[in-house]
């Protein structure tokens, strides 16, 4: 399966990385492992995760991926063959966001031991604290990837600015760890954040771009037509804004060329994302083997410029 390099990073991910947002939530341990297993018997590579999932769920602490993750892979000894994400800064139980330099050093030590490993491919700002310098966090990350533990840097939602003032915080330093990554909300829904805001940086200093909420919480494959079919899953509360003229025009095109290609509207979301410039690969999470299916094809799916050009114009604002 093609791979794709990271930013200027030794990482290359296949075209879609497993979202494990669900592990621990919608699916228990043994359905993770199944889907895991399908997921790298097609040729995928790459899992990411957070310390803060599935902290949400009643009865939770935290924590509840990475520890079926590193579960899986000390059972199946595939270390080795993993590329694995995770994230740090959410609130896990302290009242706050937190990217301080000694919460990061004692945060990453919590998440290798449920991860079962001694180093993280890929370790990512999650939220920004908006307190804590960017040079401290970037200092944090520099002393983590000196000690092995992490193998590169990355961030998720931080604003135009604070991911410029990061990026060249870090070209002034040489202790300072370099964002490699940036995971953007990012989907045929929800475009103009990304394109408009950190799209240019990411273009610039030559990110890798890995992007989430890529099927839109499953909105894009087509499972939520209406309000009475909110009640499907658990994240169905999040799918109602996405329930107006224009959510309905993208499903249409969807459909549309669903028929035409014989695929589903996931796999032609995942297709769009991951051949619109400068996306590395999108993040997608599934609960049922139909879905890792859904991923293969998606892989394997080239849309022609027509359709390309088709699926922009349905999802314009």
């Amino acid at each position: 399966m093609e791979k794709r390099r990271l930013g200027n990073s030794d990482l290359y991910t296949a075209p879609i990385v497993f979202g494990g947002n669900v592990f621990g939530w919608t699916v228990d341990k043994k359905q993770s492992f199944k889907l895991l297993d399908a997921f790298f018997d097609f040729g995928f590579n790459a899992i990411d995760t957070a310390d803060v999932y599935s902290r949400w769920v009643e009865g939770n602490e935290g924590g509840e991926s990475e520890t079926i993750i590193g579960t899986w892979m000390k059972g199946r000894g595939n270390r080795n063959k993993v590329l694995l994400i995770t994230k740090v800064g959410s609130d896990m139980g302290q009242g706050k966001r937190d990217l301080s330099k000694d919460y990061i050093l004692r945060a990453v030590d919590k998440s290798l031991e449920r991860l079962q490993t001694d180093y993280i491919d890929l370790y990512l700002t999650h939220w920004d604290d908006e307190v804590t310098p960017v040079e401290e966090t970037l200092e944090a990350y520099g002393k983590l990837i000196e000690a092995g533990k992490i193998r590169w840097a990355g961030a998720s939602n931080l604003s135009p600015e604070r991911l410029k003032t990061s990026l060249n915080a870090s070209k002034k330093d040489e202790r300072l760890a370099y964002y490699q990554v940036f995971q953007p909300e990012y989907n045929l829904y929800a475009r103009q954040g990304f394109e408009e805001g950190v799209a240019p940086i990411c273009k610039e200093h030559g990110l890798g771009v890995i992007t989430y909420y890529s099927l839109a919480s499953g909105f894009l494959s087509g499972k939520y037509r209406s309000e009475k079919d909110l009640s499907k899953s658990p994240r169905g509360d999040k799918v109602k804004e996405y329930l107006d003229k224009r959510g309905k025009r993208i499903l249409e095109a969807l459909d549309e060329l669903s028929k035409e290609y014989n695929t589903t509207p996931a796999a032609l979301s995942l297709s769009w994302l991951k051949n619109k410039p400068g996306v590395s690969a999108p993040i997608a999470s599934a609960t049922e083997l139909k879905h890792v299916e859904s991923f293969s094809e998606a892989a394997k799916l080239d849309l022609s410029k027509e359709s390309m050009d088709k699926l922009d114009k349905a999802s314009s604002y």
